[in-house]
């Protein structure tokens, strides 16, 4: 059965798709950084709230991508 930590990776790896290396690059730690606190059911704190604010930062970056899309759409009508 997996731990609450390995789905949490699991998870966020899917959701962003990328691998568990691009996922350790992100947070600042090492590949094996990552794989030896999954292996021992001990990501730390500061590893599920780097996730956290990770997933925040990806979700916050595409609803500015949205507003950027929406601001262009309504200045192309207004202009037309």
């Amino acid at each position: 059965m997996e731990n609450k930590e390995e789905n949490l990776v699991k998870k966020t790896c899917k959701e962003l798709g990328i691998t568990q290396k691009k996922l350790a690059e992100k947070m600042g730690v090492s590949e094996s950084g990552l794989k030896t606190a999954l292996s021992k059911n001990s990501l730390s704190n500061q590893m599920v709230k780097n996730i956290e604010l990770l997933l925040e930062n990806v979700k916050l970056q595409k609803e500015i991508e949205k507003t950027k899309d929406f601001k262009k759409n309504m200045k192309d009508f207004i202009l037309s």
